[in-house]
């Protein structure tokens, strides 16, 4: 019984302290460029070296979308076009989530 009610008691406590959370907002400016009829959102996660992330919106799974590509090609075409610079493809990585990384040369 004792349990119980401290169960209670902590299960108030996390339920109070929710309605006071405020949301989480994005430090990093990021630019949607569209790709080969896709929506990318490029955001610069580091500043030495510059490292891009590249995002690919997925469109709700729209099976009707426009016809597919490889989405390597279509991160280093986005990551050109939202910063003017070049990505390098050796340090090109992408994660279990599809997100793309890379650093970029502005010469």
């Amino acid at each position: 019984m004792v349990l119980r009610g401290s169960l209670l008691a902590l299960a108030a406590v996390i339920g109070l302290t929710a309605f006071d959370a405020t949301p989480v907002v994005a430090k990093e400016e990021t630019k949607s460029v569209s790709v080969f009829s896709r929506t990318w959102a490029i955001t610069q996660v580091s500043d030495g070296p510059i490292v891009y992330r590249a995002t690919r919106d997925n469109n709700n799974l729209n099976p009707f979308g426009p016809p597919p590509r490889l989405r390597t090609l279509q991160a280093i075409a986005a990551i050109q076009q939202a910063t003017g610079c070049k990505p390098i493809v050796s340090s090109m990585y992408q994660n279990i989530s599809g997100q793309f990384f890379s650093q970029v040369s502005c010469n």
